[in-house]
């Protein structure tokens, strides 16, 4: 697990160490960076070792004929078996990582090698035949790839800020893109803020000659088979056994291995089945004590760790936290690469922090069940469709109206005049809507120069869809291609990979999503049961009361924070002059949506974060010549 960065085309000699310093954090235990073709191309890299800790396993990496040269960021958890058959092919090796089976695994298959990974990853190889760069990232996207095509050639990364110290980059915003951060809150692949900055999207790869890309393929798309006919204990045993499979597979390592949880069924489950393997004594698991959530009436997870724990026998640090919000959101901002308006990540960044601090090199996280096998509140709305959406579009015009007058201060009348805010909508119009935080007219109302002709990849996604696939199927699809990968699995390791920890996500595994794609609806959102059929698999390995206890996200009081602490900063950041200055939104606005949220007239406190990390972010990425994170707001 690594970070990893290069380019193509005519570049000052230098830019690659510096590029190579800027994702320093990634791989702290080894950093090296090499010129190639008369310094028209360079590839650096920097280790976290957590396979093969011996230098022969430092990237760039070369085979044995000095051929092909590669620079590697992720995990393969099948390399043994890869191995053993290149070696019966005549491969030879002077490593014993996964490095070196991936770079002949290449060799002997091209781009088809990419059909026979299981792992987590995204990789440069270098030809010296025929002087070309093949790029790809996993098949779920687990691993971040940014890339950009300046005139100076192509230009690649595993994190913004890496790929922005080449100031040939153009700094022009992608309005469209802000759109999405303001709508979503995380904005999909392949935008960025930027124009001029690409996300390469899960399941692609590049082939790329004399600094341009030459092409760009999909080679993996996720499974849109029909649900197959089984009875419950069928599902639930191959649910299992699969899960149980991929949580044995991501155990590998030379390293100490750790794990997230929270108590809840996800973490809970891969804790369970890990500590099996490990042996429970040998699995340190980190759960967060959020000071100030019973306060603010939320759910709190650490009872239900510490039960699960005592359950297991497995250690549990808990990582008590305060978080100074108005100091770490920029630092936040800064880590995250992107103006994702969430502070979950503070979970995993505490977590990952201390983990790192105790000799832990890899965490494991329950991220993903939700989107393979429903869990979140819109899939059981979306159930819920089946006592209205047959209404005349008339009828449900009145209901989206009349649910727009609820006082939004009150939690469940703002839930309700949610699920209605759309509901006039035709059904794969209505369903990119339940990841909407703004809805796009009031989106395009804060701009200072309104969008225009603004397309959805959400919308087109859907409707690029068979008929056949129930309302359910489409929106897992998007759960896990979009919110999964853009959201969840960015945040995750952005700041995981800042202190310098690699988190493995065994329910996002290839055959797990082969198989929660095959399991029936009905035995998924069982009535207010989301991930049913998982919780069916669990009885008698974890306590019912785990299996079935109210789900929960991060307690952190977002509202109250935007309307409170961090009130100056909002003022600040957000201030006439600031908005003004950057040129993007219409200030009257954006000071109309701010008051209406603090006298409760609305819920917007979301809204009010994303514009505060845009403005956050533009000042990191944007205004210094190259990112700086910032001392003071």
């Amino acid at each position: 697990m690594c970070g990893i960065a290069g380019y193509q085309g005519n570049k000052p000699n230098n830019l690659i160490v510096a590029m190579a310093d800027a994702i320093g954090h990634r791989g702290p235990d080894n950093q090296s960076t090499i010129l190639l073709d008369n310094c028209r191309t360079s590839l650096a890299h920097a280790r976290l070792s957590i396979i093969d800790l011996s230098e022969l396993s430092n990237q760039p990496l070369w085979d044995v004929a000095h051929t092909y040269c590669i620079v590697f960021n992720g995990e393969i958890y099948n390399y043994l078996e890869l191995r053993d058959h290149l070696i019966s092919k005549g491969y030879s090796f002077s490593s014993s990582g996964d490095a070196e089976v991936l770079l002949n695994l290449f060799i002997d298959q091209g781009k088809k090698a990419l059909n026979h990974i299981n792992g987590i990853f995204s990789f440069a190889i270098w030809c010296d035949e025929d002087k070309s760069l093949f790029i790809a990232r996993d098949q779920l996207g687990v691993k971040p790839l940014y890339y950009a095509i300046p005139e100076t050639g192509f230009i690649f990364s595993s994190e913004l800020k890496s790929l922005l110290h080449d100031t040939s980059i153009s700094r022009e915003l992608d309005r469209t893109a802000i759109s999405h951060y303001l709508r979503y809150l995380w904005c999909p692949s392949p935008m960025t803020p930027l124009k001029s900055v690409r996300k390469l999207e899960p399941g692609h790869f590049l082939e790329v000659l004399n600094g341009k890309i030459i092409r760009k393929e999909q080679y993996y798309t996720l499974p849109q088979h029909e649900s197959i006919q089984c009875s419950l204990n069928q599902c639930k045993s191959v649910l299992l056994d699969t899960l149980t499979q991929s949580v044995e597979r991501q155990l590998i390592a030379d390293v100490k291995v750790g794990a997230f949880l929270s108590g809840g069924l996800d973490s809970s489950s891969i804790v369970a089945i890990a500590a099996k393997r490990l042996g429970a004594k040998n699995l340190p698991c980190y759960t967060i004590e959020f000071d100030g959530a019973a306060e603010e009436g939320m759910q709190e997870d650490l009872p239900y760790a510490k039960r699960v724990a005592q359950h297991i026998g497995v250690p549990l640090e808990i990582v008590k936290v305060s978080p100074d919000i108005v100091n770490d959101l920029p630092k936040l901002i800064y880590q995250l690469d992107e103006p994702q308006a969430d502070v979950a990540p503070l979970n995993a960044w505490y977590i990952s922090k201390l983990a790192s601090e105790q000799g832990v090199k890899v965490l494991l996280s329950g991220a993903g069940g939700d989107d393979l096998l429903t869990g979140y509140r819109r899939h059981y709305a979306l159930l819920n469709e089946k006592y209205w959406s047959w209404m005349p579009k008339s009828v449900r015009a009145g209901m989206k109206y009349g649910s727009g007058l609820l006082p939004k201060q009150i939690h469940l009348l703002r839930r309700i005049a949610k699920a209605f805010e759309y509901c006039d909508l035709d059904m794969n119009k209505r369903l990119p809507t339940y990841f909407h935080w703004l809805n796009s007219s009031k989106v395009n109302d804060l701009f200072k120069v309104p969008l225009v002709n603004i397309t959805d990849p959400l919308i087109e996604h859907v409707d690029a869809l068979p008929d056949s696939m129930s309302a359910l199927q489409k929106m897992l699809q998007l759960d896990t291609k979009y919110f999964l990968v853009d959201h969840n699995l960015n945040y995750t390791d952005k700041v995981s990979m800042a202190e310098g920890i690699e988190v493995r996500v065994p329910l996002v595994d290839m055959a797990m999503v082969d198989v929660a794609a095959s399991i029936p609806d009905m035995y998924k959102q069982h009535g207010r049961h989301g991930k049913w059929i998982f919780k069916k698999a669990m009885e008698g390995l974890l306590p019912n009361d785990i299996i079935y206890r109210p789900k929960t996200g991060f307690g952190a009081p977002v509202r109250p924070w935007i309307r409170n602490d961090l009130q100056p900063m909002v003022d600040t950041i957000l201030s006439e002059a600031s908005i003004k200055e950057r040129g993007l939104f219409d200030h009257a606005k954006v000071r109309e949506l701010i008051e209406s949220d603090r006298v409760g007239c609305i819920d917007a406190a979301y809204t009010v974060l994303s514009l505060m990390s845009i403005e956050l972010w533009c000042r990191q990425f944007v205004d210094p010549a190259v990112p700086t994170p910032m001392t003071q707001w």
